[in-house]
């Protein structure tokens, strides 16, 4: 069972001298999916507990929140993937002014030597730490050296010759690869969340929808796409979701709409996971109702057509 530490302040002893790694993880795509099960096979060798550290928000967030871009994943998302690994801890650090002017030596001597006693430390061959990112993979090797812990830098993942990041999985996304992103991450793109009631105005157009409050800031995508809904006992579902602020209707707050194809039961509350599987159309704004009702009728019919065709 993945247990979530918060601070340096509530570090339990139980996780000392353990094997740990360190990053955003955001996407938990195929590139941290390799440092999870390198971490993993090290614990499991060494009989040492896996702990992933990260921070919240993440240090871009915190320095330039406009120009941050759209995560991949939220806080929960994030949680439900790497509990898919084995990982026994999850120590989220608040990145705040106090971390941020907190020098490289300084987070070294505090979280890794004092606070988790790790034994073993994995990180990617760009990672960056402390006041002005002065810290790096050398700055841990002498450290490592002095305090008797290995650091082993794990090398950069690439499919097809190009690297595996959170960036060109967005990039992915932004232009409707769905493909692309999949191969990246290792699974459909999808995203989770409970489903609220609306203003029902779906149904009264003859499409009812589940609708599913995002909370966040940004999105990284936009539009109509054909998706699978997963949490329900009738798994997957098919259905055709937009993702966007409904601009016909005056929105100005990003919601996920998801019309379930052959489906009619009452989910209210019920959390569930909506995977993007094909891009239809970007989001646009119609005369009218009526305009939108065609439309939709549409994107119906080339979301069966999809599933027929691909499933």
């Amino acid at each position: 069972m993945l247990k979530i530490i918060r601070s340096f302040h509530n570090l339990p002893k139980s996780f000392e001298g353990c094997v740990a790694t360190i990053g955003n993880f955001d996407g938990v795509h195929l590139g941290h999916q390799a440092v999870l099960g390198q971490l993993a096979m090290k614990g499991d060798m060494l009989g040492l507990p896996a702990v992933v550290i990260t921070f919240e928000p993440q240090p871009y967030e915190y320095f330039v929140p406009d120009k941050a871009p759209a995560r991949l994943t939220r806080f929960r998302e994030k949680v439900e993937a790497l509990r898919c690994y084995s990982i026994h801890a999850l120590c989220v650090l608040r990145f705040d002014e106090k971390l941020a002017r907190m020098s490289a030596e300084d987070f070294i001597q505090k979280l890794v030597v004092e606070g988790l006693k790790v034994r073993y430390l994995v990180v990617g061959d760009d990672f960056r730490f402390g006041r002005h990112r002065n810290g790096d993979f050398s700055s841990l090797q002498k450290a490592g050296r002095e305090h008797g812990f290995q650091v082993v830098n794990m090398h950069t993942f690439a499919i097809d010759h190009m690297r595996v990041s959170s960036t060109r999985i967005r990039d992915a996304l932004r232009d409707g690869d769905l493909s692309l992103a999949e191969k990246l991450l290792g699974r459909p793109y999808r995203m989770s969340g409970r489903v609220a009631h609306g203003d029902k105005r779906g149904r009264k157009m003859g499409f009812p929808t589940a609708n599913i409050h995002l909370h966040r800031c940004k999105i990284p995508l936009n539009g109509v796409y054909a998706v699978q809904l997963f949490g329900l006992d009738e798994e997957p579902v098919n259905g055709v979701a937009n993702i966007g602020i409904r601009p016909t209707i005056g929105g100005d707050k990003a919601l996920l709409e998801v019309h379930l194809f052959d489906f009619n039961r009452d989910i209210y509350g019920e959390h569930v996971q909506v995977h993007f599987l094909h891009k239809i159309r970007d989001e646009q704004k119609f005369d009218g109702l009526q305009a939108l009702t065609a439309q939709i009728e549409q994107d119906c019919q080339q979301a069966r057509a999809y599933f027929s065709e691909s499933l």
